[in-house]
């Protein structure tokens, strides 16, 4: 995935929905809701209100971390662990819609970042 794909959700539908409210799921269990969903061409993200799971804090996942929605179920699926958003860039609320704060983020979720999979 390179670093543009990582802000393009990986189904073409998801940018049409409003995916606000929704539950998010990590590979390995729930990490809270979404508070605020883009639907920017190339700049597209979640944020994420964790609720107890971090103490109440909010997360900035890259839409193309969205592996697919259950529009039925109202959950968008992460593929990366709890661990590993856990691990990113600390959420800054006041610079997130920035390009410098995304890049940082892209940084650790991109294809050479330690929050990629396929990380060596």
């Amino acid at each position: 995935m390179s670093t543009t794909d990582l802000w393009t959700y990986r189904e073409g539908s998801i940018a049409n929905m409003d995916l606000t409210g929704f539950k998010v799921e990590a590979a390995d269990g729930s990490i809270g809701s979404i508070d605020e969903a883009t639907n920017d061409v190339g700049a597209s993200y979640i944020v994420v209100d964790t609720g107890p799971w971090i103490f109440g804090k909010k997360v900035m996942l890259p839409a193309g971390v969205v592996e697919r929605v259950d529009t039925d179920e109202q959950t968008v699926y992460a593929n990366r662990t709890k661990e590993e958003i856990k691990n990113a860039p600390e959420f800054d609320e006041s610079r997130y819609r920035d390009e410098p704060y995304r890049e940082e983020l892209g940084g650790y979720y991109g294809p050479s970042g330690p929050g990629n999979r396929d990380y060596q």
